[in-house]
């Protein structure tokens, strides 16, 4: 027999064994540095199909380089249960971000497999190639080409040395014409269960190892340029002037308050850009970039709507003109309530009281949401930092997490609903 315990130290040496698929020698110090279709995305994909084959697994990759391993279920007309998270990083990220999802369900099935517990339905674990986006600048290859929403299009963004995704892919065994071929069916699939960190400090805060999410936000992001008139700083009297980059200051300023105002709102100016950008000279031209995020997407299109209209005000007030860009929009996906209640289940089981939060952050399963049903599972990891070589889990709530895991299978198994 084989416990939970032993599973969780295990997944644990799992997790430092991959950080050092990376293109930093050192991890705990430099973080991790993995790119989709890379040879450091090879040498994780070759330590996980070992990993996979060792606990009873069948193992194949598909044509967009995800990496899935099956539990097979002996059922006849069994459906599938999809666990799973990215393998690739930011640059220099953490050890846990993405690959958590992949190796924390890997040890579940290993208990599984070890102590010959057999479910009605299959498990698989996927690794899913591209979720960040950092090498193609093109997020959820992997997510999307089991979803069935790959858009071919995909395929010719270029990487920072001008080569395609088409190509990486064709270098790395794939066959990339034949991705929306690899989709999964959806009358086969019972739903999608996701573990991660990315969730801040609000489990730290309410000293709870695990929480269940209730939805992923909603994105969308704006270019603005400001424009005004240039001019020398030491002859054109205040009140005559034109300055870009105090109106972009007053945007800021009143985005942020906008933000403060409600809790389910979060934005940010990531991106500030200013012309001629002279130590004496009033800006001509400030550009910046605007971000906001809500699960609730009647919130984000409210505050959005509200900070078109101070921008115009504003705009007015300084005599300025402006030029503004929705550039990209997603819409927040709401969590299966039955997959979620099963997890808040799971979760008081092994003792743990059932905190429900939001995603902040994007996932996979926002493709996922067009195949199937989602579910999340968040863990703590220390001040809530993630994209960080500082991302730090315990083994304690490694485990916390396999046992709710765990539970939610074994509920998932005596609900009449999974075969």
């Amino acid at each position: 027999m084989t416990g939970l315990k032993e599973c969780a130290s295990l997944a644990w040496e799992w997790l430092e064994e991959i950080a050092h698929c990376s293109q930093t020698s050192n991890p705990d110090n430099e973080g991790v540095t993995r790119l989709c279709a890379s040879q450091e995305h090879r040498d994780a994909n070759s330590k996980l199909r070992q990993w996979m084959l060792a606990c009873g697994m069948q193992v194949r990759m598909d044509n967009a380089a995800n990496l899935i391993g099956r539990y097979p279920s002996k059922a006849p007309n069994a459906k599938t249960l999809i666990f799973g998270s990215h393998q690739d990083t930011v640059p220099n990220g953490g050890k846990y971000d993405g690959i958590l999802g992949v190796v924390a369900p890997l040890a579940l099935v290993h208990y599984f497999d070890s102590n010959n517990i057999e479910l009605p339905f299959h498990i698989d674990v996927i690794a899913f190639s591209d979720e960040e986006g950092t090498r193609f600048q093109s997020t959820l290859l992997g997510s999307k080409a089991i979803s069935g929403t790959f858009e071919p299009l995909m395929l010719d963004a270029t990487d920072a040395q001008g080569m395609t995704m088409r190509e990486a892919l064709s270098e790395f065994g794939c066959r990339p014409e034949l991705i929306e071929k690899d989709a999964y069916q959806p009358d086969e699939v019972l739903g999608f269960v996701e573990l991660h960190i990315e969730q801040g400090p609000q489990l730290e805060r309410a000293r709870l190892p695990v929480g269940v999410v209730s939805a992923i936000t909603g994105i969308e992001r704006h270019t603005l340029s400001i424009k005004g008139k240039a001019g020398h700083a030491g002859t054109v009297p205040m009140e005559m002037r034109k300055d870009a980059l105090v109106g972009a200051a007053q945007v800021i300023h009143r985005f942020d308050q906008l933000c403060k105002s409600q809790d389910d709102l979060v934005g940010v100016v990531g991106k500030i850009e200013n012309f001629p950008n002279g130590v004496n000279v009033i800006p001509q031209q400030t550009d910046i970039t605007i971000e906001l995020r809500s699960p609730n997407d009647s919130s984000r299109l409210a505050a959005r709507s509200e900070l078109l209209a101070e921008i115009e005000e504003l705009m007015a007030a300084y005599n300025l003109c402006y030029v503004h860009k929705l550039s990209y929009e997603q819409s927040a996906v709401t969590c299966s309530e039955s997959l979620s209640s099963l997890l808040a289940q799971a979760t008081s089981a092994v003792g743990i009281e059932p905190m429900h939060l939001f995603s902040g952050a994007g996932h996979d399963g926002l493709a996922v949401t067009h195949l199937t049903d989602i579910a999340m599972l968040f863990m703590r990891c220390k001040n809530g930092v993630s994209h960080h070589p500082d991302e730090a889990i315990t083994q304690a709530d490694l485990l916390s997490s396999l046992e709710v895991l765990q539970q939610f299978c074994l509920l998932l198994k005596s609900d009449s609903t999974c075969s």
